[in-house]
């Protein structure tokens, strides 16, 4: 069992695009800017293509509170993708988990976010897992719009 400074929400959804396009889109960590309403930047910090173990500075604002984290992408599979964050006051882990829909050309998606507050942090977790929550709704509504989108010419 997880303790009361442990933060989990998961969610999931179906969007209208096959399985390779949702993973590739989602393995580059610098198109949350596009997804995650609370990220105001991602910037990849690891020269070359996206692969395990690149890395990406975050900032995000979440209902006023600035903060800064530092990704990595540590595992991409056909139906997969799991980033982990570290700052000061949080681990966090994004598992996503991507498997074909019922439908030709979509996709199930189930997202599990784990953050792990320490030090200070840990006396915000309870109002964090009702504001994580709502940004998880967020998430899910964000992601759902732009893998359903139809495809540019």
């Amino acid at each position: 069992m997880r303790g009361e400074h442990v933060v989990e929400v998961t969610r999931t959804f179906t969007v209208g695009r096959a399985p390779n396009e949702v993973v590739a889109y989602l393995a580059d960590f610098g198109n949350a800017t596009e997804w995650d309403p609370g990220t105001e930047s991602c910037e990849q910090t690891t020269p070359g293509p996206v692969a395990v173990g690149t890395r990406w500075h975050n900032v995000s604002s979440v209902f006023g509170l600035r903060t800064e984290l530092e990704y990595e992408l540590v595992r991409v599979d056909p139906d997969r993708v799991v980033f982990t964050g570290r700052n000061d006051s949080a681990d966090t882990t994004d598992d996503i988990a991507v498997r074909q829909g019922l439908a030709p050309g979509t996709s199930d998606i189930t997202y599990h976010a784990v953050i792990d507050m320490h030090g200070a942090a840990k006396l915000g977790a309870p109002a964090a897992k009702l504001a994580f929550e709502k940004i998880g709704h967020d998430v899910e509504d964000n992601l759902v719009r732009i893998l359903s989108a139809e495809r540019q010419a």
